[in-house]
């Protein structure tokens, strides 16, 4: 006999060819998944029970599949009304679904009306299918799915989390040997919290010897349906044997952190806090947010594409695709931030450079609602004028106005926010549990248990950093009135941009001028814009010419702001390094990894994001929210190294220049 769900099984297409799913793996999945999921995954680790009365609890499932564990257990959380108030379920998938194949299933196989309706909710939420990590919020943020679209092999030792329960689920034994294999075991007891349970509809002899090898205590019990046993436990090892303890929240008397600096950064930040319940205090020097360079008229996000997934253009991907879902969360709040239609249109350097890249977007077999290469002709039609050449097209790439981003953010965290402009901060100092912020008249200003210092080229300073190079960039933008020259239709980067706003308006730019201070604008920078569009959109060479030439126009209008690099270009986000005890204990350190630094209790960094603040400082907001609160992180552990604040001092300590 031929189940129905079958076909609907079979139409899932992994990199081109049909999954091919033995009828027993797909079984339990599919056929009584409901009964099953329950039975297994919520009893075998005694939920909903164990979660009543928690603040958060975390569940890890081993393989994500069509989501049905997830979606019983977000019913039985709706349902419970002692449920934690946030429930963090982490899942891998190699092989996910697509959106359409997902709906199919679900279908053809959900019989009640509850989790259907959560199921519809998860289908519309559903990500592109790009690797990596993504993060999906739901009940106002009080469930969260993390989903990483990775082999689990390479996926769950990056993971970065406190699991209260697992879900090991998957294809059985006999059929993925490796998802079962004693690396993986090894994976899951690093990650296990104190008295983790566990569940697994197998009993096979291979999972039981991997449990008791990592720390796990089993007991068999009856199985559900046409398994005969199933596997349920405990992580209780016999020894301490892992280097690392997985993260914890911090241990404070109040929720309560202050936020230095009310730029795209600091924003991010206070909304990612308050959206916890956090009460939040904000400094800034000036009389109102996004004055610094987020104060720009417009900024463009978009993913970065490299040849070889450079850690740059994972960061991005993830940063930009989580920053889309926090800005359409705003606009559902009714917080809508000033914002430019869909579509950015992204010119190739030279013919090489379009080649190339288009091979990897071929070889990494991006979605084309992510990215797609263009010719030039395709590039003109999207653009409404003549490109030098063709390139790459973001379908959900666009500008915007970072300050009414801002806005909205301080907008969102309503109540729970105390506005303080016009502070200079000077310094913190530490008094027991709290650190107190001074001006620069020596005056006590704020204080609270965490500061997150947001403040660009002066948050090293405000922490006392030593080993925290970052530099400046002048960047001269260039605004063409209505009128002064044709305005593409979409935004158009690449030697330079050009962005259409409002009335007509186009904005071209930047310059990037390393350690220049000056403020006033200077026809050599116009000129300089114009002259890099003009390489991308010949109609603008015209306007380069006579710009050249000050007797032959009126020099256009500007703004001048200042960007904050590292010399790794990548930012500077999370738990910021106690440097003076690391020097102390230089000698021991010299072969630490970062999570072997001493780390300065309360206080994180946000800075440093140079161009990319409206792709990153979302992500790097989710990032120290999670840190402070014990939640799992937003994305790999080896992404959150190389943004480590601390990563500068490791380095330094590596190479013996530390003491």
């Amino acid at each position: 006999m031929t189940d129905p769900l079958i076909p609907a099984v079979l139409a899932f297409r992994d990199n081109g060819t049909p999954f091919s799913p033995v009828y027993d793996d797909i079984y339990h999945s599919a056929v009584g998944g409901l009964e099953q999921a329950r039975y297994v995954f919520l009893n075998g680790n005694a939920l909903p029970e164990r979660w009543q009365g928690r603040r958060t609890f975390t569940v890890l499932e081993t393989g994500f599949g069509m989501g049905i564990n997830f979606l019983v257990t977000w019913a039985a959380w709706r349902a419970d009304p002692a449920r934690c108030e946030r429930l963090h379920f982490v899942s891998t998938e190699k092989h996910p679904f697509t959106v359409a194949d997902l709906r199919s299933v679900y279908a053809a196989t959900l019989s009640d009306p509850a989790v259907a309706e959560l199921a519809d909710t998860l289908a519309n939420a559903w990500p592109m299918l790009v690797p990596g990590t993504h993060r999906l919020e739901f009940e106002e943020g009080r469930v969260v799915l993390t989903l990483v679209l990775a082999d689990a092999l390479d996926s769950l030792p990056a993971l970065r989390l406190r699991a209260d329960a697992f879900y090991l689920d998957g294809f059985a034994p006999a059929r993925n040997p490796e998802l079962w294999s004693l690396p993986i075991f090894k994976a899951l007891a690093r990650l296990a919290g104190e008295g983790a349970t566990f569940a697994t509809y197998s009993s096979a002899g291979e999972i039981k010897r991997a449990l008791t090898q990592c720390g796990f205590e089993y007991r068999k019990i009856d199985g559900f349906g046409w398994k005969r046993a199933m596997l349920v436990g405990h992580f209780a090892p016999r020894w301490r044997v892992r280097r690392y303890e997985p993260p914890a929240p911090l241990a404070l008397g109040e929720r309560h952190a202050v936020v230095i600096g009310a730029g795209l950064a600091g924003s991010a930040v206070i909304e990612r806090l308050a959206a916890r319940g956090w009460r939040v205090t904000s400094l800034e020097r000036h009389a109102s947010v996004a004055q610094d360079a987020s104060g720009n008229p417009a900024g463009v996000f978009h993913p970065m594409i490299s040849r070889d997934d450079s850690v740059a253009s994972r960061v991005t991907r993830a940063g930009f695709l989580y920053a889309l879902r926090r800005w359409a969360e705003l606009e559902r709040l009714g917080h809508r931030p000033l914002r430019g239609g869909p579509g950015l249109l992204q010119i190739a350097a030279d013919d090489d450079d379009a080649r190339a890249i288009g091979e990897a977007i071929t070889a990494f077999r991006y979605p084309r609602e992510y990215v797609t290469p263009v010719s030039a002709q395709d590039a003109r039609q999207l653009a409404g004028m003549p490109l030098a050449r063709g390139g790459w097209f973001f379908p959900q790439g666009g500008w915007v106005d970072p300050a009414s981003l801002c806005a909205a953010q301080f907008a969102a965290a309503g109540g729970l926010l105390e506005r303080r402009f016009g502070v200079e901060v000077a310094r913190l100092e530490r008094s027991g549990d709290q650190w107190t912020v001074f001006d620069t008249a020596g005056q006590a200003v704020a204080r609270a248990p965490v500061v997150i210092v947001a403040s660009a080229h002066d948050a090293a300073r405000f922490a006392g950093l030593q080993h925290a190079p970052t530099r400046s960039i002048r960047g001269q933008l260039t605004l063409l009135a209505s009128g002064t020259a044709p305005s593409p239709a979409l935004p158009v980067i690449g030697e330079g941009y050009a962005v259409p706003l409002a009335n007509g308006v186009t904005l071209t730019g930047a310059t990037y001028e390393l350690d220049d201070p000056e403020t006033s604008l200077r026809a050599s920078g116009h000129l300089e814009n114009l002259e890099r569009v003009a390489q991308m959109l010949p109609a603008y060479a015209p306007l380069a010419a006579s710009a050249g030439d000050p007797a032959r126009s009126a020099a256009p209008a500007g703004r001048v702001a200042f960007r904050c690099v590292t010399s790794d270009r990548m930012p500077m986000i999370g738990q910021l390094a106690n440097e003076g005890e690391a020097a102390r204990d230089a000698p021991r350190l010299r072969g630490a990894w970062p999570l072997d630094l001493p780390r300065m209790e309360g206080v994180y960094g946000a800075f440093a994001y140079g161009s990319r603040g409206l792709v990153w400082a979302a992500l790097g907001a989710e990032l120290i929210a999670s840190q402070i609160e014990g939640e799992p992180w937003p994305l790999e552990r080896d992404l959150a190294e190389d943004i480590d604040p601390a990563r500068f001092l490791l380095r330094a300590l590596r190479q013996g220049t530390v003491g």
